[in-house]
C-alpha cells in the first residue's frame, strides 16, 4: 500500500512537498487494528491524532444510559481527534475501527513542532477543522428541523453525490440508524417507504436510486409544524 499517495490525496495533507511529508513520516507511526479496538475515550488526554489509511473507523458518543450516536466514520485519507490536540487537549468523543484498519498516528508535540514550521499544514488544518464544523452544523440542523426520511434522502443524495444511479452502504443499517439520530426499526420502515414511493430499490447495502428529482426535494423538506 502506498501510504505516501493516500496522505497526498488526504485534503489535510494536499499541496505538502516531498520534504514536508518526509517529516512528517519521521514522527509518525504506522499500526494495524482489529476492529472494535477502542483507540480513545470521550475525556481522556489527547496525545495525538489519527489518519486512516485502510479500512473505516467510527467516531461516537455515549449517552448516560449507554446509547451510541455515531458522528462520522472516517474513510482512507480521512482524519480524526485532530482538534483535539489543541485547546483543553482531551478527546471529545469515542472511536474505534469497524474493520481491521490500518491508522497512521500523529503524536502531539511532535506535530505541533511541525506547525511551527510548515504553514501549508497551518492552513489545510484550518480549513479541515472548518469542514468538521460544517457538518456539525448540518448534523445540528437536520436532527432539529428534518424528520427521518429528510436524513436519509440527504444521506443518500451525498453518498451518491449525485452522479451514481447505484450506491453502497458503507456501514450496517444500525450503525447507519444511529448516524442519522433514530433506531433500526425506524430506519427500516423508511427504506422500505421510500422504495414503495419508487424513490429508492434496495437490495441488501445496495441502494438504486430511482428518481433523483424527488429524493433531493426530501432531503430539502423540513419537519411540518405542530
Amino acid at each position: 500500500m502506498n501510504y505516501r499517495q493516500i496522505l497526498k490525496h488526504s485534503p489535510f495533507f494536499a499541496g505538502l512537498s516531498e520534504a514536508d511529508l518526509d517529516a512528517m513520516m519521521e514522527i509518525a507511526r504506522i499500526r494495524e487494528y482489529p476492529r472494535g479496538d477502542l483507540l480513545f475515550s470521550e475525556g481522556e488526554q489527547a496525545v495525538g491524532f489519527f489518519v486512516v489509511l485502510d479500512g473505516k473507523v467510527k467516531v461516537y458518543k455515549l449517552s448516560p444510559e449507554g446509547k451510541e450516536r455515531i458522528l462520522h466514520i472516517i474513510h482512507p485519507g480521512g482524519t480524526f481527534a485532530e482538534a483535539a490536540i489543541f485547546g483543553d487537549g482531551l478527546y471529545p468523543a469515542y472511536a474505534e475501527p469497524l474493520q481491521v484498519s490500518q491508522l497512521l498516528f500523529l503524536p502531539k508535540d511532535g506535530f505541533l513542532d511541525l506547525l511551527m514550521n510548515n504553514g501549508r499544514i497551518s492552513i489545510n488544518m484550518i480549513a479541515g477543522l472548518s469542514r468538521f464544523l460544517r457538518q456539525f452544523a448540518n448534523q445540528i440542523e437536520d436532527l432539529t428541523f428534518k424528520d427521518v426520511p429528510s436524513r436519509l434522502a440527504r444521506y443518500l443524495m451525498d453518498l451518491s453525490r449525485g452522479t451514481r444511479q447505484t450506491v453502497e452502504l458503507p456501514i450496517s443499517k444500525s450503525q447507519l440508524a444511529s448516524n442519522l439520530g433514530t433506531v433500526s426499526e425506524t430506519l427500516s420502515r423508511t427504506l422500505r417507504k421510500l422504495s414503495e414511493d419508487d424513490l429508492i430499490s434496495v437490495t441488501g447495502k445496495k441502494v438504486d436510486i430511482l428518481d433523483f428529482e424527488r429524493l433531493e426535494e426530501l432531503a430539502e423538506k423540513c419537519k411540518e409544524a405542530g
